[in-house]
């Protein structure tokens, strides 16, 4: 591991995660300090990003420009976040999920399937406490509700909503 990622995971995990939320009066640069431990952290990250306080990650995440990770998010290793996307607070991914196929032995003891990358299209919005499930593509310009549960892919310009989500409808184009 290199000097200045092992720094950062120790500064992130230190202080910046801790730090106030970026948009507050007195976040005493913890936008820029949470910028700086994701440029060295994460396996690809854009410019002018924002990962607010809590928020966590796995390996092999990336982060396209001018996007955010949201409030105590938990975004799990291989997710693809595209550039210009909005995430709410408490918003999950998930890659992978337990392997239930046996009934022989415990749940618990089966280990985990194979990790199934979430991608994350430009310009999309996540509401609050959304929850991507392993394998799932939201495409270009996407809106998915707060609450809402997406267990597959999303079309470009859907707005989704419900659980599990459902193309509510779709943006009017420009």
């Amino acid at each position: 591991m290199k000097p200045i990622r092992a720094f950062a995971i120790i500064m992130y995990n230190a202080v910046a995660v801790h730090m106030p939320e970026s948009n507050t009066r007195l976040s005493f640069g913890a936008r820029r300090l949470r910028a700086f431990c994701a440029r060295h952290m994460l396996a690809s990250c854009g410019r002018n990003v924002n990962v607010e306080r809590h928020a966590r990650f796995g390996r092999g995440v990336t982060l396209g420009d001018h996007s955010g990770i949201g409030i105590n998010a938990s975004i799990a290793e291989q997710t693809q976040i595209g550039r210009d996307v909005l995430m709410g607070p408490d918003c999950i991914t998930y890659t992978r999920m337990h392997r239930f196929d046996r009934t022989d032995i415990p749940i618990r003891e089966q280990g985990y399937g194979p990790v199934r990358p979430v991608v994350i299209g430009d310009d999309c919005w996540l509401g609050s406490r959304c929850i991507l499930m392993p394998g799932v593509t939201l495409g270009k310009g996407c809106v998915v509700g707060a609450g809402a549960v997406v267990t597959r892919d999303v079309p470009p310009y859907a707005v989704v909503g419900g659980v599990p989500a459902r193309v509510l409808r779709y943006r009017a184009p420009a």
